[in-house]
């Protein structure tokens, strides 16, 4: 990971505490997120872009919206369940809705085996645009570089 950047739309519903990126290692960074959801939500739409650079980040293979709460009862949405898997153990987010009060990811760092296979080398930012009740209240964006190890 080479950067974090968390920004709340709508302060009076999410505000950050933390939005950190923390070098362990040479090639370990963790990331450290503490919102706090200040309404109870039922209802969260989260628009998840992967974007590749290429002179400037263009759009890559992953564009998907879908509701959270109702993914987080059936987890069938194969694309939100890869990132899912890669945050459930570093968060407290593994509940169904409403959600409220300190939302953590603390320690996170990707395991190569739970990455896909199929990314090519390069520098990508994942795009997280959430959504309660059909307003946008605040997005979170990874930068990562990936490096293909054969």
């Amino acid at each position: 990971m080479t950067n974090a950047v968390c920004e709340s739309k709508n302060k009076s519903w999410v505000t950050f505490e933390s939005c950190r990126l923390h070098a362990l290692q040479r090639n370990k960074t963790i990331l450290n997120l503490f919102a706090t959801f200040l309404q109870p939500t039922n209802s969260i739409t989260l628009r998840l872009q992967v974007q590749k650079r290429a002179n400037g980040f263009k759009p890559w293979v992953i564009d998907i919206n879908f509701d959270v709460c109702q993914f987080l009862k059936s987890k069938k949405n194969k694309v939100a369940k890869v990132v899912y898997d890669l945050f459930k153990d570093f968060s407290n987010i593994n509940h169904s809705c409403p959600f409220m009060g300190k939302q953590v990811i603390s320690g996170f760092y990707p395991t190569v085996d739970k990455l896909p296979h199929v990314m090519p080398t390069g520098d990508y930012v994942l795009l997280m645009t959430w959504k309660f009740y059909e307003k946008i209240q605040f997005v979170t964006n990874v930068y990562f570089t990936f490096i293909e190890d054969f």
